[in-house]
C-alpha cells in the first residue's frame, strides 16, 4: 500500500471517529465469514458502523483526530474491528446478543462518554450505561410526579371541602 493510499485511510477513519462520539474497539479473531457477516448485519440494524482496521492505521487516525486516545492504544494488538455509534451502548448491547449464538466478538476497550473503559469485563457495565435520552425521560417523569400529585389534590379539594361543610352542618349541635 502506497503512502499516499494510507494518508486516505487515515483521513477517512479519522473522519469517521470525529463523526460519532462513542468507540468500541474490539477482536474478532476467529470469527468465519458467515459470522462476521452476521455481526455486519446486526451492527447496521442497530444503527452501529462496524470497520476492519490495521493497528497502525487507526493508531495515526486516533492521533490525528485531537482527542487523548493514549488509554486505548495498548488494546490495538492483534485483529481489530471497530463499533462506531452515536447512541452509548448501542454496540455493547449487539455484542452482548451476538455472543448469545457465538463467543465472539472480544471487547478490546470503549471510549463511551468521554470516558475509557478496557477489557471484556467491562461489557457488562457498558450495557447497563443509560442514553442520554433515557436520563432525560427519568428526569422528566421524577418531575412530573410531584406536580401530578398536586394537582391531583388541587382537583379534589373542592370535593373535599363540600364534604366537609355537609358534615358539620348536619351535625346535631
Amino acid at each position: 500500500m502506497k503512502k499516499e493510499e494510507k494518508a486516505v485511510i487515515i483521513d477517512s477513519l479519522c473522519e469517521q471517529i470525529k463523526a460519532k462520539p462513542h468507540m468500541y474497539v474490539t477482536d474478532i479473531t476467529g470469527m468465519n465469514a458467515a459470522a462476521t457477516s452476521n455481526l455486519r448485519r446486526a451492527c447496521f440494524k442497530n444503527g452501529v458502523k462496524l470497520i476492519m482496521v490495521k493497528n497502525t492505521l487507526l493508531e495515526k487516525a486516533l492521533e490525528k483526530t485531537g482527542v487523548d486516545y493514549s488509554e486505548l492504544m495498548p488494546t490495538l494488538k492483534g485483529t481489530t474491528a471497530i463499533m462506531l455509534s452515536d447512541v452509548n451502548k448501542t454496540p455493547a448491547t449487539v455484542i452482548k446478543e451476538f455472543r448469545k449464538r457465538n463467543e465472539m466478538p472480544k471487547l478490546k476497550g470503549a471510549y463511551v462518554e468521554e470516558s475509557f473503559y478496557l477489557g471484556d469485563e467491562s461489557l457488562d457495565t457498558l450495557v447497563q450505561i443509560k442514553s442520554k435520552s433515557e436520563l432525560i425521560g427519568e428526569i422528566v417523569t421524577l418531575l412530573q410526579s410531584p406536580l401530578q400529585n398536586v394537582l391531583g389534590a388541587l382537583e379534589s379539594a373542592p370535593n373535599t371541602v363540600a364534604g366537609l361543610v355537609k358534615t358539620l352542618s348536619e351535625r346535631p349541635e
